[in-house]
């Protein structure tokens, strides 16, 4: 008697992972460049005063303004 042998499928079995990225996966470095590149983009002169108009103390002003308002 000839014995049976298995056959391979020719499609690989799929192995449950999932291989989709979760938002904070493309939020973060995407947030991490935009502020990179606002302060390349800033005024190239320090100034001493704190209350400088470049984008990066706008960014932060507004984010402070909006937590402010949300916080009871």
């Amino acid at each position: 008697m000839s014995a049976r042998t298995r056959t391979r499928h020719t499609h690989p079995v799929d192995s449950g992972m999932d291989t989709r990225l979760p938002w904070w996966a493309v939020a973060l470095p995407a947030v991490a460049f935009a502020a990179l590149l606002l302060l390349l983009t800033g005024p190239t002169d320090a100034h001493a005063d704190s209350g400088g108009s470049g984008p990066v103390s706008q960014v932060v002003e507004l984010m402070r303004r909006t937590f402010e308002e949300a916080a009871p």
